[in-house]
């Protein structure tokens, strides 16, 4: 599998070649992913409430963000690789936000940085992309701002907020970004901006027509499950196996089964040791 590139994602979008994306965290699991040919790896703040126990994603920083990319970058060298950045590293200023994306892209390695918000981020994604740093948007529901939002629920349910939706996609678009994750909006207005959209969109709860689909691996395996969106299809219960054979250990090792002979080491004899004891 040669390098996943903005520019393949673009032309696969121009082809009717359907984008895959996933989210991962640690090694291992950017290893499963790359073996497996997804085509965009995201390193998301969503490890706040996945890995650290967290009831949002607004606690993560920087500091976080960078450790968690860099054992991802090296697990999945086919991938397109992009960083989130997380709450408070691009709101402020437009020079602190291209500092900012500038340590993700050096210090963790990524390929692309990704960001939330509509039109009135068009400026900071401008600023990132002229430094030379691609960027990725994020429209609809953004976890980041889920307060202001009035919880996790449904965006763009009315015409008129379908309307700004589609004016937040083509002002990203217009201000150099090279795709867009659209997250919890009714498949229509997925479809509209899809088909209005010169670049990729990456669907999650976005519907069927998008170029692309994006879903956290802990959600689609079972190892998150406090609870699981409407929009997660689960391709497997880990969890609830990994459970299972830790159960199994425990049990094995109260009876005296594990370890057997085939688990230990051999040298001298016991017999040799007896003046030991």
């Amino acid at each position: 599998m040669s390098k996943i590139t903005t520019q393949k994602l673009r032309r696969m979008k121009e082809e009717g070649e359907k984008i895959s994306m996933v989210t991962a965290y640690d090694y291992p699991t950017s290893v499963l992913a790359n073996r497996a040919g997804i085509d965009v790896v995201l390193v998301g703040d969503s490890l706040a409430m996945t890995i650290l126990g967290e009831e949002n994603t607004v606690s993560i920083g920087m500091k976080e963000m960078v450790y968690h990319i860099k054992p991802v970058v090296k697990g999945a060298p086919d991938a397109l690789v992009v960083g989130d950045m997380p709450f408070g590293s691009y709101q402020i200023s437009k020079k602190k936000a291209v500092k900012n994306a500038v340590q993700l892209m050096k210090k963790g390695g990524c390929d692309a940085v990704k960001l939330e918000g509509g039109a009135e981020m068009a400026e900071v994604v401008k600023a990132i992309v002229d430094a030379g740093i691609p960027v990725m948007g994020h429209i609809g529901l953004t976890p980041q701002t889920v307060s202001k939002l009035g919880g996790f629920k449904v965006q763009g349910k009315s015409v008129e907020a379908a309307e700004v939706l589609l004016k937040d996609a083509l002002k990203l678009q217009e201000a150099g970004a090279w795709g867009l994750v659209l997250e919890a909006i009714p498949e229509e207005v997925g479809k509209l901006i899809t088909k209005k959209s010169d670049i990729p969109t990456i669907g999650i709860g976005a519907g069927r027509y998008c170029d692309g689909q994006v879903l956290v691996f802990h959600d689609m395996f079972g190892l998150f499950q406090r609870f699981v969106p409407k929009f997660v299809k689960q391709y497997g219960q880990l969890g609830d196996q990994v459970v299972d054979g830790l159960e199994t250990f425990k049990k094995e090792i109260q009876e005296g089964r594990f370890p057997a002979s085939q688990h230990k080491f051999s040298g001298v004899e016991e017999e040799e040791l007896t003046h030991l004891y």
